[in-house]
């Protein structure tokens, strides 16, 4: 998907970066090294990965601000990564609004060796959290924690 404008990305992102948050502010500190098998990513990995992408992909891009670093180490806290991906972005957001503008959306970049409009980066940035999420919904019903929907009631919400 590309976005074409600002609005639209903001509005989609409103929904799907909180959905992001409830799954991130789910997470407890015991569930973190959960995996779905030996050598695979654990639910910490994930987690951590989706907060520091923000600032990874976007900064290809020459937008400035601040956000956890892709090569930080995780923090030791699920609550420290929730915190971070809330202050991430939220500061994301901010600098889309303040340093771009709709003709920005156009604009070329390369990223990872390919040229890429930057609407097209904040639909990657968006896909690529929702991927994710889905992986990390999985590995939390392992850990036996409550998946909280999404895109309409979880299991555990549909229940009540």
């Amino acid at each position: 998907m590309k976005f074409n404008s600002i609005e639209d990305f903001v509005q989609e992102w409103q929904y799907e970066g909180s959905s992001t948050q409830k799954i991130l502010d789910e997470l407890t500190d015991e569930s973190l090294s959960q995996s779905v098998a030996q050598g695979h990513r654990t639910l910490g990995d994930l987690a951590w990965h989706v907060v520091t992408s923000l600032h990874e992909m976007l900064s290809r891009t020459g937008l400035k601000f601040e956000g956890a670093e892709h090569e930080s180490p995780a923090p030791a806290t699920a609550k420290e990564m929730a915190d971070a991906y809330r202050t991430s972005s939220e500061n994301m957001i901010s600098a889309i609004k303040e340093q771009w503008n709709d003709d920005s959306l156009n604009e070329m970049v390369d990223m990872y060796g390919q040229q890429w409009p930057n609407g097209f980066t904040l639909g990657m940035v968006n896909t690529h959290q929702i991927h994710h999420r889905g992986q990390m919904t999985v590995l939390m019903r392992q850990a036996g924690l409550k998946v909280p929907g999404m895109y309409g009631p979880s299991k555990e919400e549909w229940g009540q």
